[in-house]
C-alpha cells in the first residue's frame, strides 16, 4: 500500500536534496546531513528553531546557524579533523544541537551519552569512543574529569554553561570561532554514505551496552517514514514536544528533523517531572510528540492528568518499549482528536522498523518499502513463511547501521551469515503481514528513559565476597517501565542481607539501576537444555518468590 503523506515527506526532502546537489554537482550530497541543515538553516532565518520551555528561550534558525558555523569554525582551529569523535551529554536545553550540527557540517561523528552517568559508568563509552571533546555541564564537569583520569585520557572539556574548571561553549565561540562567517563559510567534503554521523549507546541483543552507527545517509534515508503520517504538508508539524533524552535514536531525529522539515523543537532542560510536562504542554500547545509507553503512562495517572490540556496534541508516537493496547485505548479516549500511533522502532535500524498508519489495533506495523523483513525460528533458524507464528524478525535495507564502534566481534554477531540483522525480537504476522510484537530476547532494562544493563548491575554484585553467583532480571511496572531484581546465590557460610546487596549497587550505580525490584536469594538457577541459565524461567521467579 502507498502512503500519500509519506510520498509527499519524500517529495519534499528530494527537492531540498536536488538543489544543493544540482549546486555542488556532487550525487551522494543528498544525504550529506551538515549540507542539508545549512541549507535549511538558511532558508527559513526567522523561523523559530527551538523553544526551552524550563527557562523560555528562544532561538532563531538565524541565530542557531551563527552559532554553529562559530563552533564548527572553532573545532578546525582547535584542530579536529574528519570523524574525530566529540561526545555530548546534557540536558535538552538550546545549546545542546549547536556542537551537533558543527560536527555535522565537518564530518566528526558525535556520540550521545547519558548525562546521568556516574564516574564508573561513563568509562566504557569514553574508552570506546575516544572523543576529542566532551560537552557536559558544569556541575558534570568533575565527574567526567574523574572519568577520563582513571582511562588516562586527556580530552578536553568544554562547558555549556560558564565554569571555573573549564572552557565554556561561549568562550570557545568568541576565542576560536570568530573568524569565519556565514557567507564564507564551506563545510566539509566527504562521502556521506560512509561517514559516520552518530554513535548511539544500545544494548544490542545481550550484554553490556555498545555503541550503534548511523552513518548520515542512514539518517536521511530513515528520516521520511518517521515523519510519514503527519498531516500538514510542507511542513508535518508546528511544535514538536521533545521528552527524551539526548541519548534516545527519538530525540537525535527531532534536532535533525526541525530545521529539514521547518517545524519548531519545543524541549526542556527542567528535569522531566509530570508536573512540568504538564506546564510546558499547558503554556505552548505543542501538536505533536513521541514519547515512551512508561512516561505516558505516568502523564496520564488518575487525578493528575486533569492538571494538562492535552487538547492541542494531533500526533502522539508512542514506543520504544512494550506498549500495552490498554495505554493505547486510554490515551485515544482523554485525546479524542489525536492520532495516538504505537511505534516499534530500533537504534540499530535507524528510524522505524515498520509502519502501524494502516495496520489493524495492537498491531505494532506494517513493512516499510525501504526494508527486507523475514521471520526466522530462533531454534532452528529456519524461515517462517506461515502467518501466526513467532519468529526473530531479521532485516536488511539501508537505513541498517554500520555496526557497533570499536567492536568487531559484536558488528559480526548482529548479522547472520546472509547479511541480515538479528533483531533478538520475536514478532508474528498475520495473513495480510501486519506484524504484532510477541516477546525478546534482549536482556535489555528499561527504567523509565534509561537503558539498564542487567549485566552491569551483576559485575558490581557479584564482586560482594559472599556472593558466589548472580542473575539481574525485571518487573513490569506501568509508570516506570522495568524495576531491577537481583537474584543471588550465597556462598556457603556467608550470611548477606538484601540490603546489603542494594547498598553495594547503590555505592557504584546511578539512581536508574538501583534495585527497586528487590533482591531474591535462591540456592541455584534453571538452567536450559544447553547448560545455560534459563533467564526466561528468572524472570518468572521474580514475580512469584519473595522479594526483600
Amino acid at each position: 500500500m502507498a502512503h500519500p503523506v509519506s510520498d509527499a515527506v519524500f517529495w519534499y526532502i528530494e527537492e531540498l536534496t536536488a538543489s544543493i546537489v544540482a549546486e555542488t554537482g556532487i550525487p551522494s550530497d543528498r544525504y550529506h546531513l551538515g549540507k542539508i541543515l545549512l541549507r535549511s538553516l538558511k532558508d527559513a532565518p526567522d523561523h523559530i528553531l527551538q523553544i526551552d520551555g524550563g527557562t523560555d528561550e528562544k532561538e532563531t534558525f538565524k541565530s542557531a546557524l551563527e552559532r554553529s558555523i562559530r563552533c564548527a569554525t572553532a573545532f578546525r582551529n582547535l584542530g579536529l579533523k574528519y570523524q574525530d569523535v566529540i561526545a555530548i551529554l546534557a540536558p535538552n536545553h538550546i545549546n545542546l544541537a549547536i556542537p551537533m550540527y558543527a560536527a555535522l557540517f565537518l564530518g566528526l561523528s558525535v556520540a550521545t551519552l547519558d548525562m546521568t552517568l556516574g564516574v564508573n559508568e561513563l568509562q566504557d563509552p569514553f574508552q570506546c569512543c575516544v572523543p576529542k571533546i566532551i560537552f557536559c555541564q558544569s556541575t558534570k564537569v568533575q565527574t567526567v574529569q574523574q572519568a577520563l583520569s582513571r582511562l588516562k585520557m586527556t580530552t578536553q572539556i568544554i562547558s555549556f554553561d560558564e565554569s571555573d574548571d573549564c572552557l565554556s561553549l561561549s568562550k570557545l565561540l568568541d576565542e576560536y570561532g570568530a573568524d569565519t562567517t556565514v557567507e564564507n563559510f564551506k563545510p566539509a567534503e566527504f562521502d556521506p554514505v560512509e561517514t559516520y554521523a552518530f554513535l548511539m549507546t544500545t544494548s544490542g541483543s545481550t550484554g553490556l551496552p555498545k555503541t550503534a552507527i548511523s552513518s548520515h545517509k542512514n539518517v536521511m534515508m530513515g528520516l521520511p517514514f518517521v515523519m510519514n503520517n503527519c498531516t500538514k504538508f510542507p511542513t508535518p508539524v508546528k511544535l514538536g514536544l521533545v521528552v527524551s533524552p539526548i541519548q534516545w535514536i527519538s530525540s537525535t531525529y527531532q534536532f535533525v528533523a526541525g530545521p529539514i522539515l521547518r517545524y519548531t523543537r519545543l524541549q526542556t532542560s527542567s528535569p522531566m517531572t509530570p508536573e512540568h510536562i504538564y506546564s510546558v504542554i499547558n503554556k505552548y500547545r505543542p501538536d505533536f510528540s513521541v514519547m515512551s509507553p512508561t512516561f505516558l503512562t505516568t502523564l496520564l495517572k488518575p487525578g493528575d492528568r486533569d492538571k494538562c490540556d492535552f487538547s492541542s496534541l494531533e500526533l502522539l508516537m508512542v514506543g520504544g518499549s512494550v506498549v500495552t493496547k490498554e495505554l493505547l485505548q486510554e490515551a485515544q479516549k482523554i485525546m479524542p482528536k489525536c492520532y495516538v500511533k504505537l511505534t516499534y522502532g530500533m537504534t540499530e535500524v535507524t528510524c522505524l522498523v515498520v509502519d502501524s498508519s494502516y495496520s489493524p489495533f495492537g498491531s505494532v506495523g506494517a513493512p516499510l518499502p525501504v526494508l527486507q523483513y523475514k521471520l526466522v525460528d530462533p531454534v532452528s533458524n529456519e524461515e517462517i513463511n506461515a502467518p501466526n507464528i513467532p519468529g526473530e524478525i531479521r532485516l536488511k535495507g539501508p537505513t541498517l547501521f554500520q555496526g557497533y564502534y570499536n567492536n568487531p566481534e559484536m558488528t559480526k554477531a548482529a548479522f547472520d551469515e546472509d547479511g541480515w540483522l538479528k533483531s533478538g525480537d520475536i514478532l508474528y504476522r498475520d495473513e495480510y503481514h501486519n506484524y504484532y510484537f510477541y516477546d525478546r530476547f534482549k536482556m535489555l532494562l528499561k527504567y523509565r528513559n534509561h537503558q539498564v544493563s542487567p549485566v552491569e548491575i551483576e559485575s558490581v554484585i557479584v564482586k560482594h565476597p559472599g556472593v558466589l553467583d548472580v542473575v539481574v532480571t525485571g518487573i513490569a511496572d506501568a509508570e516506570c517501565g522495568d524495576l531491577p531484581v537481583a537474584l543471588v546465590i550465597l556462598r556457603d557460610g556467608h550470611n548477606v542481607t538484601a540490603q546489603e546487596i542494594k547498598d553495594l549497587v547503590k555505592e557504584s550505580l546511578t539512581d536508574s539501576k538501583q534495585l527497586r525490584g528487590g533482591v531474591i536469594f535462591v540456592k541455584e538457577f534453571p538452567t536450559t537444555s544447553a547448560t545455560k541459565v534459563d533467564r526466561m524461567k528468572l524472570k518468572q521467579w521474580a514475580k512469584t518468590l519473595k522479594r526483600e
